[in-house]
């Protein structure tokens, strides 16, 4: 899954020339509608579990709405699904909405006027209120005011410790603090010289959608969130990643950090500390039987500088969301936002999307709604996750986001990790890598 999802979010493709076709896709309304009846093309995302999902519901709500018919198909994902996305509006044969969509790549499209705000259609508001979500789409607002997404999903990223090696180092929970976490480098160091706090090889990888993983997570719970860039300006918090850079160095300088390739290094306990998402869980379920939460292994928010609240701590949330494509008659976009309201008229809906695809629904009631509790209740490694949404904040709205995240690391986090530079003078460089970059 994080495989899947590496592969999806480092597209960066051009959407040059996109503006003048957006609009291309104007279906007559003899074509659009025939009988009464308004049809439109929905494209889930290339994940056999979600297409049968919106097939099911996309059946249902035409029962209920015949004069509203809701035709599922994958998209392509050869080369990518967003590729396939931008082809199908370049030829003018869009659908009327598509899932799939992250918030980097919704900039682009956005930029090209080939999606439709969601907030100028009538029913938005209905969507926010019933699906109770106003939490969680606070950090999906584009630079412009507008929400372009309906997030579906949020797998807010959490970092694993093994807690079984934390236990025989005299601690009965994980550090929250960056001095409590290199009191632990140090004691672990001490009592095994051989393993490291965090073990692994993309510290030192410059590719781009790796921040996510790493910096993102860090800096999200050092800088409260802050959205690093918002439309074409740089708006990053210097304090906070030059904390975060300043951790990297001084695990560093402890010998905490190991880069280079192993064979399953959290799993082996090689590394007492990793990032981890939600389908890592029934992956270790399968091949890990060893690994169990909160006896090998527990799960927490990302540590964060001394001083700094513990509570609430925001964390970087992996998220592909709706959207309905501006190409859409004015008929077809009012279907479409009728199908959306009825998906999410009823938690019910979100139970069946988690226990199908166990992606955390964007919601922020995930752990207090009875409607969810016997899931969860089968399913206590995911109940952190679910906790998290509210505090998941996704990519940035800005296509160049996949540059960006590259001077992330070549600017900045690889070389501190490697020890080549201090951290005000990683910040200083990367920041403007950057600003040369939006402008």
């Amino acid at each position: 899954m994080k495989k899947v999802a590496s592969v999806l979010f480092a597209a960066s493709l051009t959407v040059s020339g996109l503006a003048a076709c957006s609009t291309g896709n104007k279906e007559e309304p003899s074509t659009a509608k025939k009988g009464g009846v308004t049809t439109i093309e929905f494209w889930a995302a290339p994940n056999p579990t979600q297409q049968v999902y919106w097939k099911e519901v996309a059946e249902k709500f035409t029962k209920e709405n015949p004069d509203i018919k809701v035709n599922v198909s994958p998209m392509k994902e050869s080369p990518t699904s967003e590729a396939s996305i931008q082809s199908a509006i370049a030829g003018k044969s869009a659908p009327t909405m598509s899932e799939n969509i992250n918030r980097g790549f919704a900039a682009q499209l956005s930029e090209s006027k080939a999606l439709v705000p969601l907030d100028t259609l009538d029913g938005w508001d209905d969507v926010k209120k019933s699906r109770n979500m106003n939490e969680t789409l606070k950090g999906w607002e584009f630079a412009d005011g507008h929400q372009y997404v309906l997030p579906i999903y949020s797998n807010a990223m959490l970092f694993g410790w093994r807690l079984d090696i934390l236990k025989e180092l005299g601690y009965n929970e994980p550090p929250k603090t960056y001095s409590e976490m290199l009191d632990v480098a140090k004691k672990l160091k001490a009592k095994y010289p051989d393993k490291y706090l965090w073990a692994k090889a993309d510290l030192a990888d410059p590719t781009a959608w790796k921040r996510w993983f790493d910096f993102f997570m860090l800096y999200d719970a050092a800088s409260n969130g802050n959205k690093f860039v918002e439309g074409t300006k740089f708006t990053g918090d210097q304090k906070a990643g030059e904390q975060v850079l300043g951790l990297m160095d001084d695990l560093r300088k402890s010998n905490a950090l190991l880069t280079r390739q192993a064979k399953d290094p959290f799993e082996s306990g090689l590394g007492i500390f990793v990032d981890v998402g939600p389908w890592t869980i029934p992956y270790w379920a399968d091949k890990f039987p060893n690994m169990k939460f909160n006896e090998t292994y527990t799960l927490t928010p990302p540590p964060v500088p001394d001083g700094t609240d513990t509570k609430n701590v925001k964390t970087f949330a992996d998220t592909k969301g709706l959207v309905i494509y501006a190409s859409a008659t004015k008929e077809q976009q009012k279907a479409a936002m009728e199908f959306m309201k009825w998906v999410y008229s009823k938690p019910e809906n979100d139970v069946k999307w988690l226990e199908k695809t166990s992606l955390p629904p964007a919601r922020d009631d995930l752990t207090t709604n009875d409607a969810f509790k016997a899931f969860f209740d089968k399913n206590p490694a995911l109940q952190p996750y679910a906790a998290a949404v509210p505090n998941g904040i996704p990519p940035m709205d800005n296509s160049k986001y996949n540059d960006i995240q590259t001077f992330i690391g070549q600017q900045a986090f690889n070389p501190v990790v490697k020890g080549e530079k201090d951290p005000k003078t990683g910040w200083k460089d990367m920041q403007q890598a950057i600003k040369g970059a939006l402008k």
